[in-house]
Protein backbone atom coordinates (compact mmCIF):
# COMPACT_ATOMS: atom_id res chain seq x y z
CA UNK A 1 0.00 0.00 0.00
CA UNK A 2 1.30 3.53 -0.55
CA UNK A 3 3.07 5.60 2.10
CA UNK A 4 0.13 8.28 1.68
CA UNK A 5 -3.04 5.91 2.50
CA UNK A 6 -0.92 4.01 5.36
CA UNK A 7 -0.82 7.66 6.68
CA UNK A 8 -4.26 8.18 5.90
CA UNK A 9 -5.64 4.87 7.39
CA UNK A 10 -3.23 4.91 10.02
CA UNK A 11 -4.12 8.95 11.23
CA UNK A 12 -8.31 8.48 10.75
CA UNK A 13 -7.60 6.23 13.83
CA UNK A 14 -5.97 8.66 15.47
CA UNK A 15 -7.98 11.35 15.08
CA UNK A 16 -10.80 9.42 16.13
CA UNK A 17 -9.47 8.42 19.15
CA UNK A 18 -8.17 11.98 19.90
CA UNK A 19 -11.54 13.45 19.14
CA UNK A 20 -13.34 10.70 21.26
CA UNK A 21 -11.43 10.84 23.69
CA UNK A 22 -11.58 14.46 24.55
CA UNK A 23 -15.78 14.54 24.24
CA UNK A 24 -16.17 11.70 26.37
CA UNK A 25 -16.19 13.85 29.51
CA UNK A 26 -18.93 15.64 28.11
CA UNK A 27 -21.93 13.74 29.29
CA UNK A 28 -20.53 13.40 33.33
CA UNK A 29 -18.74 15.94 33.43
CA UNK A 30 -21.06 17.68 36.41
CA UNK A 31 -21.42 14.35 38.11
CA UNK A 32 -17.90 14.04 37.90
CA UNK A 33 -17.60 17.14 40.02
CA UNK A 34 -20.88 16.58 41.82
CA UNK A 35 -19.87 12.99 43.13
CA UNK A 36 -16.03 13.20 43.11
CA UNK A 37 -14.52 16.40 43.18
CA UNK A 38 -17.58 17.03 45.79
CA UNK A 39 -18.63 20.23 44.46
CA UNK A 40 -21.80 21.31 45.43
CA UNK A 41 -24.88 23.23 44.67
CA UNK A 42 -26.51 24.00 41.04
CA UNK A 43 -24.54 27.68 40.65
CA UNK A 44 -21.09 26.40 41.74
CA UNK A 45 -21.80 23.62 39.43
CA UNK A 46 -22.48 25.59 36.53
CA UNK A 47 -19.71 27.52 37.09
CA UNK A 48 -16.93 25.06 37.61
CA UNK A 49 -18.28 22.68 34.44
CA UNK A 50 -18.68 25.87 32.19
CA UNK A 51 -15.31 26.83 33.08
CA UNK A 52 -13.62 23.86 33.01
CA UNK A 53 -15.63 22.62 29.35
CA UNK A 54 -14.11 25.87 27.87
CA UNK A 55 -10.41 25.83 29.60
CA UNK A 56 -9.49 23.28 26.96
CA UNK A 57 -10.20 25.62 24.10
CA UNK A 58 -9.20 28.75 25.49
CA UNK A 59 -4.98 27.72 25.99
CA UNK A 60 -6.11 25.39 22.73
CA UNK A 61 -6.64 29.04 20.46
CA UNK A 62 -3.40 30.28 22.17
CA UNK A 63 -0.71 27.73 21.24
CA UNK A 64 -1.92 26.13 18.10
CA UNK A 65 0.48 28.77 15.72
CA UNK A 66 3.41 28.07 18.27
CA UNK A 67 2.94 24.15 17.49
CA UNK A 68 2.22 24.63 14.12
CA UNK A 69 5.58 26.88 13.62
CA UNK A 70 7.62 24.26 15.58
CA UNK A 71 6.09 21.79 13.44
CA UNK A 72 7.12 23.71 9.83
CA UNK A 73 10.96 23.66 11.31
CA UNK A 74 11.57 20.20 13.12
CA UNK A 75 8.75 18.17 11.47
CA UNK A 76 4.62 17.21 11.08
CA UNK A 77 5.29 13.46 12.85
CA UNK A 78 7.08 14.62 15.45
CA UNK A 79 4.49 17.42 16.59
CA UNK A 80 1.93 14.42 16.11
CA UNK A 81 3.86 12.63 19.21
CA UNK A 82 4.52 15.13 21.17
CA UNK A 83 0.74 15.95 20.99
CA UNK A 84 -0.52 12.22 21.12
CA UNK A 85 1.83 11.10 24.22
CA UNK A 86 1.53 14.31 25.83
CA UNK A 87 -2.65 14.16 25.71
CA UNK A 88 -2.24 10.77 26.86
CA UNK A 89 -0.93 11.01 30.09
CA UNK A 90 -2.67 14.72 30.99
CA UNK A 91 -6.11 12.61 30.28
CA UNK A 92 -5.25 9.91 32.56
CA UNK A 93 -3.91 12.54 35.13
CA UNK A 94 -7.53 13.75 35.11
CA UNK A 95 -8.79 10.30 36.89
CA UNK A 96 -6.91 11.29 39.79
CA UNK A 97 -8.03 14.76 40.35
CA UNK A 98 -9.15 15.86 43.71
CA UNK A 99 -10.68 19.29 43.50
CA UNK A 100 -12.24 20.96 40.49
CA UNK A 101 -9.00 23.12 40.34
CA UNK A 102 -6.72 20.08 39.43
CA UNK A 103 -9.16 19.11 36.79
CA UNK A 104 -9.24 23.02 36.03
CA UNK A 105 -5.29 23.14 35.56
CA UNK A 106 -5.30 19.81 33.95
CA UNK A 107 -7.55 20.82 30.97
CA UNK A 108 -6.10 24.20 30.52
CA UNK A 109 -2.97 21.94 30.43
CA UNK A 110 -4.54 19.27 27.49
CA UNK A 111 -5.14 22.22 25.82
CA UNK A 112 -1.63 23.74 25.49
CA UNK A 113 0.21 20.77 24.01
CA UNK A 114 -3.24 19.37 22.10
CA UNK A 115 -2.48 19.89 18.35
CA UNK A 116 -2.91 16.01 16.68
CA UNK A 117 -5.69 17.23 14.66
CA UNK A 118 -3.91 20.10 12.66
CA UNK A 119 -0.54 18.22 12.46
CA UNK A 120 -2.39 15.12 11.35
CA UNK A 121 -3.68 17.25 9.05
CA UNK A 122 -0.48 19.06 8.10
CA UNK A 123 0.90 15.99 7.45
CA UNK A 124 -1.66 14.59 5.30
CA UNK A 125 -1.45 17.54 3.34
CA UNK A 126 2.35 17.27 2.50
CA UNK A 127 2.24 13.24 2.06
CA UNK A 128 -0.96 13.21 -0.24
CA UNK A 129 -0.81 13.10 -4.09
CA UNK A 130 -2.51 16.79 -5.15
CA UNK A 131 -4.96 15.06 -7.46
CA UNK A 132 -6.39 13.04 -3.91
CA UNK A 133 -5.87 16.02 -1.20
CA UNK A 134 -9.29 16.66 -1.59
CA UNK A 135 -10.78 13.07 -0.57
CA UNK A 136 -7.59 12.39 2.01
CA UNK A 137 -8.96 15.65 3.54
CA UNK A 138 -12.46 14.39 3.66
CA UNK A 139 -11.67 11.41 5.16
CA UNK A 140 -9.76 12.62 7.74
CA UNK A 141 -12.49 15.25 8.87
CA UNK A 142 -14.55 11.81 8.98
CA UNK A 143 -12.34 10.66 11.42
CA UNK A 144 -12.49 13.68 13.34
CA UNK A 145 -16.26 14.04 13.38
CA UNK A 146 -16.79 10.28 14.26
CA UNK A 147 -14.62 10.59 17.19
CA UNK A 148 -16.85 13.67 17.69
CA UNK A 149 -20.12 12.63 18.22
CA UNK A 150 -19.55 8.63 19.48
CA UNK A 151 -17.55 10.13 22.28
CA UNK A 152 -20.10 11.47 24.28
CA UNK A 153 -21.70 8.33 23.91
CA UNK A 154 -18.99 5.98 24.44
CA UNK A 155 -18.37 8.06 27.50
CA UNK A 156 -22.09 7.99 28.82
CA UNK A 157 -21.97 4.73 28.10
CA UNK A 158 -18.99 3.68 30.30
CA UNK A 159 -19.73 5.69 32.92
CA UNK A 160 -22.69 3.95 33.85
CA UNK A 161 -20.66 -0.09 34.15
CA UNK A 162 -17.24 1.20 34.84
CA UNK A 163 -17.54 5.01 36.78
CA UNK A 164 -16.41 7.95 36.01
CA UNK A 165 -11.92 8.06 36.99
CA UNK A 166 -11.56 4.69 34.74
CA UNK A 167 -12.32 6.66 31.72
CA UNK A 168 -9.95 8.75 32.02
CA UNK A 169 -7.31 5.74 32.32
CA UNK A 170 -9.03 4.13 29.51
CA UNK A 171 -8.92 7.17 27.47
CA UNK A 172 -5.36 7.85 28.13
CA UNK A 173 -4.26 3.97 27.07
CA UNK A 174 -6.15 4.36 23.72
CA UNK A 175 -4.42 7.46 22.83
CA UNK A 176 -0.78 6.06 24.06
CA UNK A 177 -1.87 2.96 21.23
CA UNK A 178 -2.74 5.67 18.88
CA UNK A 179 0.38 7.86 19.62
CA UNK A 180 2.20 4.45 19.45
CA UNK A 181 0.82 3.45 15.80
CA UNK A 182 1.55 6.74 14.67
CA UNK A 183 5.26 6.16 15.80
CA UNK A 184 5.90 3.07 13.98
CA UNK A 185 3.76 2.87 11.08
CA UNK A 186 3.49 7.11 10.39
CA UNK A 187 6.33 7.94 7.25
CA UNK A 188 6.96 11.39 6.75
CA UNK A 189 9.82 13.31 4.39
CA UNK A 190 11.26 15.89 6.10
CA UNK A 191 14.41 18.11 5.27
CA UNK A 192 15.36 19.66 8.28
CA UNK A 193 18.12 20.96 6.82
CA UNK A 194 15.84 22.61 4.53
CA UNK A 195 13.61 23.58 6.72
CA UNK A 196 16.50 25.21 8.91
CA UNK A 197 16.80 27.28 5.77
CA UNK A 198 14.25 29.19 6.15
CA UNK A 199 13.96 32.57 7.85
CA UNK A 200 13.16 32.70 11.19
CA UNK A 201 10.24 34.52 12.12
CA UNK A 202 7.80 34.72 15.26
CA UNK A 203 4.39 33.48 15.32
CA UNK A 204 3.19 37.24 15.06
CA UNK A 205 5.03 37.71 11.81
CA UNK A 206 4.12 34.81 10.83
CA UNK A 207 0.26 35.29 11.13
CA UNK A 208 0.92 38.86 9.16
CA UNK A 209 3.12 37.13 6.53
CA UNK A 210 0.39 34.39 6.11
CA UNK A 211 -1.78 37.26 6.30
CA UNK A 212 -0.59 38.75 2.55
CA UNK A 213 -2.22 35.99 0.97
CA UNK A 214 -5.60 37.19 0.83
CA UNK A 215 -7.17 33.69 0.46
CA UNK A 216 -5.94 33.04 3.91
CA UNK A 217 -7.85 35.21 6.14
CA UNK A 218 -11.16 34.44 4.17
CA UNK A 219 -10.67 30.67 4.69
CA UNK A 220 -9.80 30.60 8.53
CA UNK A 221 -13.00 32.82 8.92
CA UNK A 222 -15.04 30.30 7.74
CA UNK A 223 -13.97 28.15 9.97
CA UNK A 224 -14.18 30.17 12.82
CA UNK A 225 -17.92 30.96 11.59
CA UNK A 226 -18.58 27.01 10.87
CA UNK A 227 -17.32 26.09 14.45
CA UNK A 228 -19.70 29.40 16.05
CA UNK A 229 -22.87 28.28 14.07
CA UNK A 230 -22.13 24.56 15.18
CA UNK A 231 -21.85 25.85 19.00
CA UNK A 232 -23.83 28.67 19.70
CA UNK A 233 -27.65 26.92 19.58
CA UNK A 234 -26.26 23.72 21.49
CA UNK A 235 -26.56 24.68 25.14
CA UNK A 236 -30.41 25.88 24.46
CA UNK A 237 -31.02 23.02 22.00
CA UNK A 238 -33.00 21.02 24.67
CA UNK A 239 -35.12 23.87 25.06
CA UNK A 240 -36.14 24.14 21.13
CA UNK A 241 -36.77 20.66 21.06
CA UNK A 242 -39.33 20.81 23.71
CA UNK A 243 -40.95 23.66 22.87
CA UNK A 244 -41.20 21.58 19.18
CA UNK A 245 -42.20 18.29 20.61
CA UNK A 246 -43.25 18.92 24.06
CA UNK A 247 -42.55 17.26 27.06
CA UNK A 248 -43.70 13.82 26.10
CA UNK A 249 -41.55 10.80 26.73
CA UNK A 250 -37.80 10.29 25.10
CA UNK A 251 -37.49 14.05 25.09
CA UNK A 252 -34.00 13.32 26.15
CA UNK A 253 -33.27 11.26 23.01
CA UNK A 254 -35.12 13.13 20.70
CA UNK A 255 -32.52 16.25 22.02
CA UNK A 256 -29.96 14.09 21.75
CA UNK A 257 -31.13 13.05 18.62
CA UNK A 258 -31.20 16.30 16.74
CA UNK A 259 -27.76 17.04 18.33
CA UNK A 260 -26.31 14.11 16.72
CA UNK A 261 -27.84 14.17 13.17
CA UNK A 262 -25.35 17.04 11.59
CA UNK A 263 -22.30 14.96 13.00
CA UNK A 264 -23.81 11.63 10.97
CA UNK A 265 -24.66 13.42 7.70
CA UNK A 266 -21.14 15.72 8.14
CA UNK A 267 -18.90 12.25 8.80
CA UNK A 268 -20.74 10.16 5.80
CA UNK A 269 -20.74 13.35 3.03
CA UNK A 270 -17.04 14.61 3.55
CA UNK A 271 -15.17 12.10 2.17
CA UNK A 272 -18.06 11.61 -0.90
CA UNK A 273 -17.63 15.70 -1.03
CA UNK A 274 -13.96 15.62 -0.54
CA UNK A 275 -13.85 13.39 -3.96
CA UNK A 276 -15.94 15.69 -5.82
CA UNK A 277 -13.69 18.49 -5.21
CA UNK A 278 -10.55 16.72 -6.54
CA UNK A 279 -12.62 16.41 -9.72
CA UNK A 280 -13.91 19.74 -10.14
CA UNK A 281 -11.87 22.07 -7.54
CA UNK A 282 -12.07 22.94 -3.97
CA UNK A 283 -13.15 26.45 -4.67
CA UNK A 284 -16.14 25.09 -6.13
CA UNK A 285 -17.34 22.70 -3.33
CA UNK A 286 -16.53 25.24 -0.58
CA UNK A 287 -19.13 28.21 -2.44
CA UNK A 288 -21.79 25.48 -3.19
CA UNK A 289 -21.17 24.20 0.61
CA UNK A 290 -21.26 27.84 2.23
CA UNK A 291 -24.76 28.18 0.79
CA UNK A 292 -26.43 25.23 1.41
CA UNK A 293 -24.56 25.54 4.96
CA UNK A 294 -25.98 29.28 5.47
CA UNK A 295 -29.79 28.47 3.76
CA UNK A 296 -30.12 25.19 6.08
CA UNK A 297 -29.54 27.14 9.13
CA UNK A 298 -31.86 29.89 8.89
CA UNK A 299 -35.02 27.51 8.17
CA UNK A 300 -33.96 25.64 11.96
CA UNK A 301 -35.54 29.14 13.20
CA UNK A 302 -38.84 28.32 11.53
CA UNK A 303 -39.78 24.90 11.78
CA UNK A 304 -42.97 23.46 13.34
CA UNK A 305 -41.96 20.33 14.55
CA UNK A 306 -38.87 18.28 15.62
CA UNK A 307 -38.96 15.66 12.52
CA UNK A 308 -38.56 19.32 10.32
CA UNK A 309 -35.78 20.31 12.50
CA UNK A 310 -34.35 16.98 12.01
CA UNK A 311 -34.39 16.88 8.46
CA UNK A 312 -32.85 20.55 8.14
CA UNK A 313 -29.96 19.51 9.99
CA UNK A 314 -29.12 16.79 8.85
CA UNK A 315 -29.28 18.20 5.29
CA UNK A 316 -26.97 21.20 6.93
CA UNK A 317 -24.62 18.47 8.07
CA UNK A 318 -23.99 17.28 4.21
CA UNK A 319 -23.30 20.71 2.95
CA UNK A 320 -21.10 21.28 6.42
CA UNK A 321 -19.48 18.23 5.46
CA UNK A 322 -18.05 19.92 2.81
CA UNK A 323 -16.37 23.12 4.66
CA UNK A 324 -13.36 22.13 6.54
CA UNK A 325 -12.10 19.32 4.09
CA UNK A 326 -12.25 22.11 1.04
CA UNK A 327 -10.95 24.90 3.23
CA UNK A 328 -7.91 22.40 4.12
CA UNK A 329 -7.65 21.43 1.12
CA UNK A 330 -7.36 25.28 -0.26
CA UNK A 331 -5.32 26.59 3.01
CA UNK A 332 -2.31 24.04 1.53
CA UNK A 333 -2.99 25.16 -1.95
CA UNK A 334 -2.26 29.05 -1.15
CA UNK A 335 0.21 28.65 1.84
CA UNK A 336 3.40 29.45 0.80
CA UNK A 337 5.98 26.37 0.73
CA UNK A 338 7.52 25.88 4.49
CA UNK A 339 4.80 27.64 6.39
CA UNK A 340 1.97 24.72 6.10
CA UNK A 341 2.02 23.26 9.27
CA UNK A 342 1.72 27.23 11.01
CA UNK A 343 -1.37 27.90 8.28
CA UNK A 344 -2.99 24.76 9.49
CA UNK A 345 -2.37 25.63 13.58
CA UNK A 346 -3.74 29.05 12.80
CA UNK A 347 -6.72 27.54 11.17
CA UNK A 348 -6.92 25.20 14.36
CA UNK A 349 -6.76 28.08 16.56
CA UNK A 350 -9.44 29.85 14.54
CA UNK A 351 -11.63 26.33 15.50
CA UNK A 352 -10.99 26.12 19.00
CA UNK A 353 -12.29 30.07 18.95
CA UNK A 354 -15.16 29.44 17.43
CA UNK A 355 -15.95 26.64 19.91
CA UNK A 356 -15.06 29.18 22.76
CA UNK A 357 -16.88 32.12 21.53
CA UNK A 358 -19.72 30.18 20.37
CA UNK A 359 -20.54 28.28 23.71
CA UNK A 360 -19.90 31.60 25.59
CA UNK A 361 -21.87 34.22 23.66
CA UNK A 362 -24.63 31.36 22.35
CA UNK A 363 -26.38 30.86 25.36
CA UNK A 364 -26.13 34.83 26.55
CA UNK A 365 -27.40 35.75 23.31
CA UNK A 366 -30.20 33.42 22.96
CA UNK A 367 -31.89 35.34 26.40
CA UNK A 368 -32.27 38.27 23.97
CA UNK A 369 -32.63 37.28 20.80
CA UNK A 370 -34.02 33.43 21.32
CA UNK A 371 -32.59 30.16 19.70
CA UNK A 372 -34.50 31.77 16.56
CA UNK A 373 -32.68 34.54 16.14
CA UNK A 374 -29.00 32.57 16.55
CA UNK A 375 -30.05 30.40 13.93
CA UNK A 376 -30.84 33.43 11.67
CA UNK A 377 -27.64 35.52 12.50
CA UNK A 378 -24.84 32.20 12.06
CA UNK A 379 -26.95 31.79 8.62
CA UNK A 380 -26.46 35.60 7.59
CA UNK A 381 -23.04 35.61 8.50
CA UNK A 382 -22.16 32.44 6.43
CA UNK A 383 -23.45 34.03 3.44
CA UNK A 384 -21.29 37.23 3.98
CA UNK A 385 -18.76 34.84 4.33
CA UNK A 386 -19.50 33.30 0.91
CA UNK A 387 -19.04 36.99 -0.97
CA UNK A 388 -15.59 37.43 0.92
CA UNK A 389 -14.67 34.00 0.06
CA UNK A 390 -15.73 33.83 -3.20
CA UNK A 391 -14.45 37.20 -3.92
CA UNK A 392 -10.71 36.46 -2.76
CA UNK A 393 -10.78 32.74 -4.45
CA UNK A 394 -11.86 33.88 -7.66
CA UNK A 395 -10.21 37.12 -7.45
CA UNK A 396 -6.45 35.16 -7.48
CA UNK A 397 -6.98 31.58 -7.46
CA UNK A 398 -5.36 31.74 -11.06
CA UNK A 399 -1.91 33.69 -10.49
CA UNK A 400 -1.64 31.41 -7.28
CA UNK A 401 -2.62 28.24 -9.07
CA UNK A 402 0.22 29.30 -11.63
CA UNK A 403 2.39 29.83 -9.34
CA UNK A 404 2.73 26.68 -7.64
Amino acid sequence: MKTWKINLIVLWFGTFLVNAGMTMITPFLSLYLSQNLHVHGEKALGFWAGLIFAANFATSFMFQPLWGKLADKYGRKIMLLRSGFGMAIVISLMGFATSPWQLLLLRLLNGTISGFNPASVSLISSTTPKKNIGFAMGIIQSGTVAGTILGPLIGGLMANYIGFRPIFYITGLLLFAASMLALFMVREKFDRQEAAKMREVSVLAGFRELGKTPQLPALFAVTFLLQFAMLSPMSVLPLYVEKLHGTAVNLPFWAGFVSAVTGMSNMVSSPILGRFSDKIGSHRILTFALIGASLTLIPQAFVQSVWQLIIVRFLMGICMGGLLPSVNALIRLYTPDGMESRAFGFNSSTLALGNLLGSMIGGFLSGYIGIEGLFVIAGIMLLINTVWVRTKLYGKRAKAVSVR
